[in-house]
Order: structure tokens, then C-alpha cells, then sequence
């Protein structure tokens, strides 16, 4: 069966259609306004507590200051704290490895007795700004990738609740305890059921990376900076559709084909050269047949 996926790279909006002998099989569209994306990390800037809300205001240089309730401090906050204070104190950027976690703060707690206004802390967009709202912020810093997401601060290893083998999941835990750098948690996603060690152990090592490579940036970055951009939207929907099946992937936008290309580099380097950038005088999709294909399913019958 000839599988292949079809990007259209639009001002306003990425669809990524995948295509099975021509046939449509699965559409994906996403809204591309908007410069705060779901995963970017940035230095923020306290600027006011709500404690009736058990929560607070922070600049993190939107128009509208993001929110961040306390129950997404993650019970880890203080650790984040002192590696933050570590980071800005030294010229030379600790290892997290190497570093004591500190108690975890209580579930129950106060906003006002762990932040005061003007504190700079690092946080994590969890939800875009929708109208007049700000983003909303997690201070849980975690690194997605296509096996497993990666969270910094803890030491614990969970399986994906929709890998039912009971082998399979004491498999994966076991194996991810075993190759996992201390103090770095890690989420183990669905499509890790059935992969290689050969094939975890490179994403791990991809992520860890990705967090060393900009956690730097701290040292420099004064309230509100951006210290860490997640992958771009068209990748981060790719992520969890790509197949090594694919026998071209299609893109109509030469940033975009390179930045797919980065990444089917890393996680099967033997596929990198399916991406191909389209440059046809037709749009994309209606070359493909994908149009007329969506006008179909969306018809009367």
C-alpha cells in the first residue's frame, strides 16, 4: 500500500492530509495565528497574586499577562526554584543531574506563600491566548517527542494508559529506568509500544539534549524572555502521525520541508530524503485530488 502525506502551508492555517492509494485517510488542519505556542518556555515576571483564585498574573511579554494557578506549579516547584537560582548565581550551568531535588510543595498550598510580585520564574505555555485572555502557563517544564515526553525535576517513570499488555508496560518502565538520567522524568506515550531500546535511547537523548541546548539561555535572559520555542506546529503534527511508511511527504513551503526533514533526520534517518517540496502551478491540495476528496465527505450523502 502506498502511503504519503501531503502538507499545505498556508498564511493562516497548516494541513496535513495522509493519503493511502490516493484515497483520503486522515485530515489534520491548525490555526497558525498567534506567537505563543503551546510548549514555549520563557523567564517570566510575576506581576500580580490572585489569592482568591490561588493564583497569579505573569509577565511573559503577551499584551494580556498569562495565567498560572497554583495547582500548575507542579508539586516539583521548588527544585525549578533553586536550579533557577543556581543558574543565575554561577557562571558555569549546573548539571540537573548532579543536583538534589528539593521537598515537593503541598497540594493543598498557597500561591502567595510561594511567589511574590516582581519574582522571576520559569514557566510553560499550556494553552494559547484565546480573545481577551492571556496564555495559560504550567511552571512543569516538559520536552514532547514521539515515544515519550520528558520532565525535568522528577525522577518518575508512567506509562501511557492506552498500552494495555500488562508485559508491555513493565517492559517499557523497565527499560526507561534503566537508561533515563537521574532526576528527569519521563511519560512514555503510545507509540513506544513495541519499539527498540535502540529506538527510545535516541529520542531520550534527542530531548535531554533539547533541554540542555537552551536551558543556558536562563543565565542571560532577563523578565520576559523566550528561552526555549517548541518545534514548529506543522512537526509538533507530525509527531504523532508520522509513519516510516511514508513513501513521500509533500510540503509547498521550503522552511517547512527543511524543518520536516530535520526531523524525520532524527527519528528515522534512513527517510529523510521521502520530503520533497512541492512547486507545482496547482495548490497542493488540489493537485493531490484532496480537495474534491473533502468536498465529497462533507456532502449531502
Amino acid at each position: 500500500m502506498t502511503s504519503e502525506l501531503v502538507v499545505d502551508v498556508q498564511p493562516k492555517e497548516i494541513t496535513i492530509a495522509v493519503l493511502e492509494e490516493k484515497k483520503l485517510v486522515e485530515l489534520q488542519q491548525e490555526s497558525q495565528d498567534g506567537s505563543f505556542a503551546v510548549g514555549n518556555i520563557y523567564v517570566g515576571k510575576v506581576k500580580k497574586l490572585m489569592p482568591a483564585l490561588n493564583a497569579a498574573f505573569v509577565n511573559v511579554g503577551h499584551k494580556k499577562d498569562a495565567f498560572l494557578h497554583y495547582l500548575d506549579l507542579g508539586v516539583e516547584f521548588n527544585s525549578v526554584l533553586s536550579f533557577q537560582k543556581q543558574v543565575e548565581d554561577k557562571k558555569k550551568m549546573p548539571q540537573l543531574q548532579k543536583m538534589k531535588l528539593q521537598p515537593e510543595i503541598e497540594k493543598e498550598g498557597s500561591i502567595a506563600d510561594i511567589l511574590k510580585v516582581g519574582q522571576e520564574i520559569l514557566v510553560q505555555v499550556a494553552k494559547e491566548p484565546i480573545s481577551t485572555k492571556g496564555p495559560r502557563l504550567t511552571a512543569e517544564i516538559s520536552f514532547a517527542g514521539r515515544f515519550m515526553v520528558l520532565i525535568p525535576f522528577i525522577n518518575r517513570v508512567s506509562v501511557s494508559q492506552k498500552i494495555k499488555s500488562r508485559e508491555e508496560r513493565a517492559r517499557l518502565r523497565q527499560l526507561m529506568q534503566s537508561i533515563k538520567p537521574k532526576n528527569f522524568g519521563v511519560i512514555i506515550r503510545t507509540n513506544a509500544q513495541g519499539k527498540r531500546v535502540a529506538d527510545l535511547d535516541a529520542e531520550l537523548k534527542v530531548l535531554v539534549k533539547r533541554w540542555e541546548d537552551n536551558i543556558g539561555k536562563i543565565q542571560k535572559a532577563k523578565a520576559p524572555s523566550l528561552v526555549y520555542e517548541e518545534t514548529g506546529r506543522t512537526v509538533a503534527l507530525l509527531r504523532d502521525i508520522f509513519s516510516p511508511s511514508f513513501e513521500q511527504i509533500h510540503v509547498n513551503d521550503r522552511e517547512i520541508a527543511r524543518q520536516i526533514a530535520d526531523y524525520v533526520s532524527v527519528i528515522a534517518p534512513d527517510r529523510k530524503n521521502v520530503v520533497k517540496e512541492y512547486k507545482g502551478a496547482l495548490p497542493i491540495l488540489d493537485n493531490f485530488g484532496i480537495t474534491k476528496q473533502i468536498k465529497s465527505l462533507f456532502g449531502k450523502t
